[in-house]
């Protein structure tokens, strides 16, 4: 049994007082043998000698003797009590620092087991502590027959903004993230970081599968807001899987496990959240195989690409196709970049991926004007590919390689990837601008960015996104913005080319709204280039022609001009009224910008 802190200060006092008595009674022995010897002293000098009739006479007729043969009983009696007090206090401060230590030693412990428990950055719960409430839930669920859910959440594009604005600012993005999720969870549930950029949710009591999907909801809803690093106004989104007791399993590794297959779909399907589905599992060892064969694939040469042409639609002329990379998988047959894209930039590997294209289709560009053909390429560009600052020089070199001119290679960023860092995007592009390469804002209208920033970018051309285009004469909100957008950009110096033309009366519309080029179905969808080469000479689309062709080209484009018509039939003159509906909305054109975005939202919100 432990000692109390009196029982210890007395134990304590005992053992100390012994020890200074120990050395008092040494001191009174030694006073007693020097009085002896100053008797023995005094003795000798009066008598002569020692004896005992000298020494008492010595001691009766010497006061001072008197006085030296009581000190030694003063000073035991002093030195007893002396030694009592010290005792006591130095006890005391033994006490005093035991405690004081044993205090700083239970802090530490406590730090210790929390700092196991949490995580340092944001201070929440880690896997540890996610791991023993999850399985102590499961417990209290399997006595109360309830339901609980567990949330897998991974930010989409977070490998981009750590490696653009640098570790610190990733960190600092994570603790909004971290302050956010906690600010809407109820204080029965647990919000955990597993590590990196994922975390997890443990909803301990549920009624219903939704009412998980509701909290999913309003995580999205929280992360709408921009987040504001260095000055720059970021849009993150979430990917989140959910699973539910006991639907989804009865342990704690099951739950994890298909809570995190669902997070993937969520993912690679851009819809924000999924319920776990048994049918999604197929594809969590797949996805860990590809992860593992994409490098090999970029290596070996399992990648090929498909082009699908982009028309000038006052002529009909091909003049550029957009290169678009296919995995010719040696198990899963041809596979789309959506499949695999997504690995490649959470692997690292976008950028070997995009030297491949690179590679690949000015490659082609270069066979195709060997054969006569002036068609120029497009290649998309990743967040990650566009931001790097070594992009530049390496584009470059595939230029040199390929004995291309610049200005036949096109590439296509999107409105999010320029605003993830808007000066070091402004950089970059206009050092390519510089080198003549052409540049072109792709899926134009649906990302967040102002308009007016178009005015500071070296751009070319804008794509306008297919959502408007492939149904612009049944919705005629989406044709409002397809116009204003082709006369805003007209007004700025810049070309439009309208993704999604899918039918030949959007191409009709297209011309009477003065489009410069069309791309979709309508003309040719994605194709080898083999399938390329039938087209080109089944198609009434004419590709354009190298210098030494081009007279010919300019007197079949003459002649196509003055007769009004195109192979297909339709007119290339638009008619009045068009010019007139055009020039009226060029007199507004000041106002089209926060029109279109008004527009938009309205559009979003009601799920148009």
């Amino acid at each position: 049994m432990a000692l109390t802190t009196g029982q210890s200060l007395a134990n304590n006092v005992q053992l100390l007082k012994g020890s200074a008595s120990k050395y008092a009674i040494y001191g009174v022995v030694i006073a007693f043998i020097a009085i002896a010897i100053a008797t023995s002293g005094a003795a000798y000098f009066q008598a002569g000698a020692v004896t005992i009739a000298s020494l008492i006479e010595a001691q009766t007729s010497n006061g001072a003797l008197w006085l030296l043969d009581f000190m030694p009983f003063f000073f035991a009696f002093w030195g007893q009590y002396v030694s009592s007090v010290m005792a006591y206090e130095a006890s005391a401060m033994v006490i005093d620092q035991t405690s004081e230590l044993r205090a700083q030693t239970t802090a530490l412990e406590q730090q210790a087991m929390h700092d196991v428990t949490h995580d340092a950055l944001t201070d929440l719960p880690n896997r540890v502590l996610f791991r023993d409430r999850l399985e102590q839930a499961l417990h209290a669920a399997q006595h109360d027959r309830a339901h609980l859910a567990i949330l897998m959440m991974d930010l989409d594009g977070f490998k981009e903004i750590n490696d653009t604005l640098g570790h610190f600012n990733g960190d600092r993005l994570l603790k909004q993230v971290a302050a956010r999720l906690q600010g809407i969870m109820q204080e029965t549930s647990t919000v955990a970081r597993l590590g990196g950029d994922e975390f997890a949710i443990l909803l301990p009591k549920i009624l219903l599968v939704k009412d998980a999907a509701e909290v999913a909801r309003k995580i999205g809803k929280a992360l709408q807001s921009p987040f504001g690093l260095e000055g720059l106004k970021l849009d993150v989104q979430a990917s989140i899987g959910i699973a539910v007791y006991p639907e989804h399993g009865s342990d704690a590794d099951t739950l994890l496990q298909r809570a995190d297959v669902a997070m993937y779909m969520a993912k690679q399907d851009k819809t924000g959240y999924i319920v776990y589905d048994p049918k999604h599992d197929k594809h969590s060892p797949h996805r860990l195989t590809l992860m593992g064969e994409l490098r090999h694939a970029i290596e070996s040469d399992e990648l090929v690409l498909h082009y699908q042409p982009k028309a000038t639609i006052k002529t009909g002329e091909i003049i550029e196709v957009e290169a678009l990379v296919r995995w010719q998988h040696p198990q899963h047959d041809l596979m789309r970049p959506d499949e695999f894209i997504p690995l490649a930039e959470r692997t690292g590997l976008i950028k070997p991926l995009t030297v491949w294209v690179l590679n690949h289709a000015l490659q082609q560009h270069s066979i195709w004007k060997e054969q006569g053909l002036d068609i120029g390429v497009a290649v998309n560009m990743s967040a990650h590919g566009l931001l790097d600052l070594e992009l530049p020089d390496l584009i470059a070199g595939v230029l040199a390689s390929h004995n291309a001119e610049p200005n036949r290679l096109v590439l296509e960023i999107t409105e999010t990837t320029i605003m993830v860092d808007q000066e070091r995007a402004l950089q970059i592009l206009t050092r390519l601008a510089d080198m003549g390469v052409r540049l072109a804002i792709d899926d134009f209208g649906t990302g967040y960015s102002s308009l007016a920033y178009l005015s500071k970018l070296p751009v070319r051309e804008i794509k306008i996104d297919k959502s408007f285009v492939m149904d612009m004469n049944e919705n005629e909100k989406h044709a409002m913005i397809v116009r204003a957008t082709i006369d805003l950009a007209h007004n700025l110096g810049l070309e439009v080319i309208a993704e999604g033309t899918c039918a030949k009366e959007i191409f009709a519309r297209l011309e009477s709204l003065n489009c410069d080029a069309a791309q979709g179905e309508y003309i040719s969808p994605p194709i080898s280039v083999e399938e390329f080469e039938h087209w080109r000479d089944e198609s009434e689309w004419r590709p354009r022609m190298t210098t030494a062709e081009n007279a010919s080209s300019a007197q079949l484009t003459d002649a196509a001009s003055m007769s009004g018509t195109r192979p297909d039939g339709y007119s290339l003159v638009q008619d009045p009224d068009s010019k007139a509906e055009t020039l009226a909305v060029d007199t507004k054109i000041r106002g089209l910008e926060t029109y279109i975005g008004q527009l938009n939202s309205k559009l979003k919100r009601s799920g148009g």
